[in-house]
C-alpha cells in the first residue's frame, strides 16, 4: 500500500474516532455474503457505521491518540477487526448479543472504548449492552427525584379524599341529631302558673 493511501486511511479512522466517541473492536471473519450483509444493514438501521480496518492502522491511530487508555486496546488487534462506532454507548453491545440469539457466532467483541473507558474481551458484552446514554441517565435521576414529591401528592390527595369522606358522614350525623333536637320544641311546654 502506497504511504500515501495509508495517510488518507489513518485520517479517515482518526475522524470517525473523533465524531463518535464510543466504538467497538470486533472480529467478524467468517461470516457468509448473507450474514454480512444482515450485520451491515442492522448496523445501519441502528445507526452504527461499521469498517473493516487493517491492524497496522487502526494501531497507529490509537497510539497517535495521546489517549494512554485508547492506546491500551491495540493488544486487541489481533487477526481480522471490524470496527463499530457508534453514538449511542450500548447499541453495538445489543446488536451483537441479539445477532448471537439468532444463531451468529459473530461478530465477537475484542475491545470497546466507551464513554472514556476501556474493555477488553467478549466477556464484557454483557456490561456493554447494559451501559446507559446520558439522557437516560438523567431521565433515571430525574424520575427517582420526582418518585418522593409524587408519593407526598398522593398522600395528601388520599388524605383529603378520606376527610372529604369523613365530612360526608360528619355532615349525615348531625342531621340525624338535628332531627330529635327539632322534636324537643314541639313537644308541649309545661304550663305556667298565672
Amino acid at each position: 500500500m502506497k504511504k500515501e493511501l495509508k495517510g488518507q486511511i489513518i485520517e479517515s479512522i482518526s475522524a470517525q474516532i473523533k465524531q463518535y466517541p464510543n466504538f467497538y473492536i470486533t472480529d467478524i471473519a467468517g461470516l457468509n455474503a448473507g450474514q454480512t450483509s444482515k450485520l451491515r444493514r442492522e448496523c445501519f438501521e441502528a445507526g452504527i457505521i461499521l469498517n473493516v480496518v487493517k491492524n497496522t492502522l487502526f494501531a497507529h491511530v490509537l497510539n497517535a491518540s495521546g489517549n494512554e487508555d485508547m492506546k491500551s486496546l491495540s493488544e486487541t488487534l489481533v487477526g481480522n477487526t471490524a470496527i463499530m462506532y457508534t453514538e449511542v454507548p450500548s447499541a453495538p453491545g445489543k446488536l451483537i448479543k441479539k445477532l448471537q440469539r439468532e444463531g451468529f457466532q459473530k461478530p465477537v467483541v475484542k475491545g470497546a472504548y466507551v464513554q472514556d473507558c476501556v474493555f477488553i474481551g467478549e466477556d464484557k458484552l454483557d456490561q456493554l449492552a447494559s451501559i446507559k446514554t446520558k439522557e437516560e441517565l438523567i431521565g433515571d435521576i430525574i424520575a427517582l427525584l420526582q418518585s418522593p414529591i409524587q408519593r407526598v401528592i398522593s398522600g395528601l390527595e388520599n388524605a383529603s379524599e378520606g376527610k372529604a369522606d369523613d365530612e360526608k358522614v360528619g355532615s349525615a350525623k348531625p342531621a340525624a341529631e338535628a332531627a330529635p333536637a327539632e322534636e324537643a320544641p314541639a313537644a308541649e311546654a309545661p304550663a305556667t302558673e298565672e
